[in-house]
């Protein structure tokens, strides 16, 4: 395995704070089309889409770390699953609850 150089690691942290944001701003639209529908139950996709930002901002910060320590550490295949778990089910309670 090659060591990944400073340029990769911070293309693939840059790629993750990308989808972080992204993210974010799905949480912001669905804030406003909760407030739009007077809170109630349309809060639940929201509450689910700010864990799953949050969740993405942290996997972000994590994995550029990793990806700049020599020698590189191997991520498990545990929080990558618990990210698209928390996508999944954001996306799931849009579905259901909007």
């Amino acid at each position: 395995m090659t060591t990944p150089d400073g340029a990769q690691a911070e293309r693939t942290g840059l790629a993750w704070r990308r989808t972080a944001l992204a993210s974010a701003a799905c949480t912001v639209l669905l804030l406003h089309s909760a407030a739009q529908r007077h809170w109630g139950v349309s809060l639940v996709p929201v509450l689910f889409a700010a864990v799953t930002s949050a969740l993405l901002a942290a996997v972000a910060a994590r994995r550029e770390r990793v990806l700049r320590t020599a020698p590189p550490v191997v991520m498990g295949p545990a929080l990558p699953a618990v990210v698209s778990l928390a996508v999944t089910m954001t996306a799931t309670s849009v579905v259901v609850f909007h």
